[in-house]
């Protein structure tokens, strides 16, 4: 069975471990928050022409090169030297909730820790379950460097999430916030390296890569947003990377991932833009 990962999850996990049918269900729901509504490896994974570069899946590497920061995304696959293999679950938990390394340190932006903050202890031990089966790569990344100053947290500790209200509003916000994190990319950035909440879903951030610039797309019901879209041109802008006038979208969403998304999560996230102030 999988081991208890911290005391904020101490009273989950044992009613979840006391079935020997939880581990499946538990490893499933894990592989799809990691592999599809996360998208993890459009970060931690290096990418080639035709998508994630088979035999490196979450192995790191990937260069993010800004004016505030040159951040290295690490390799969290298993591998004891290289990766994730000696930290405890709690200490991988507390890196993927609270942004601190087992050492201490801060992960800084472009992690959304403060989205990743309002991960449910379901999901997070989902999470944690489904990353210690990841075959281990040894792949040894170079240090981030950041030209603004971190802060010493990005906030308290956190005790216990619970999951969203079970409406489509609420599921939409859960998964476009703390699990798919589409407002990291949407929302305009600060000086400080972290998104400006005034401006939710405001679109405008500058993606360079080898396409060229990409623009992110304003996601609130505005007249320059998707405020002339269908539900179903958003939803194919999100699965097939084709927008309501027919043109391909650039990188780097990660379409290929957001394609295996079910029918309820994708209603539940149509559903959340929709309720979103209109930014202009």
């Amino acid at each position: 069975m999988f081991r208890i990962i911290g005391l904020a999850l101490g009273a989950l996990l044992p009613a979840l471990a006391s079935s020997a049918l939880a581990q499946p269900a538990l490893l499933e729901r894990g592989r799809h928050l990691v592999e599809v509504t996360g998208a993890c490896g459009n970060c931690h994974t290096p990418m080639g022409p035709q998508g994630p570069v088979a035999g490196r899946i979450l192995a790191g590497g990937t260069v993010f090169d800004e004016p505030p920061f040159r951040a290295v995304a690490p390799n969290i696959t298993p591998d004891p030297e290289t990766g994730i293999g000696r930290w405890t679950d709690a200490q991988l938990a507390r890196a993927i909730r609270e942004g601190i390394r087992p050492d201490g340190s801060l992960i800084g932006p472009p992690m959304p820790m403060t989205l990743y903050r309002g991960l449910s202890d379901q999901d997070l031990a989902a999470i944690v379950a489904y990353l210690r089966t990841v075959p281990p790569v040894a792949n040894r990344v170079e240090r981030s460097v950041y030209r603004i100053t971190l802060p010493p947290a990005y906030g308290p500790p956190v005790v216990s999430v619970a999951p969203p209200a079970d409406t489509p509003v609420a599921r939409g916000e859960y998964l476009a916030n703390a699990v798919a994190h589409c407002m990291e990319c949407h929302t305009p950035m600060l000086p400080t390296g972290q998104n400006d909440r005034t401006r939710l879903g405001a679109g405008g951030m500058e993606f360079r890569g080898p396409w060229g610039v990409s623009v992110a797309r304003n996601l609130t019901p505005h007249a320059n947003g998707l405020g002339g879209w269908t539900d179903a041109q958003i939803v194919e802008a999100i699965t097939k990377g084709v927008s309501s006038s027919g043109r391909q979208l650039a990188p780097p969403m990660a379409f290929w991932a957001y394609a295996n998304m079910t029918q309820q999560e994708l209603g539940d996230l149509v559903a959340y833009l929709r309720s979103l102030p209109v930014q202009p």
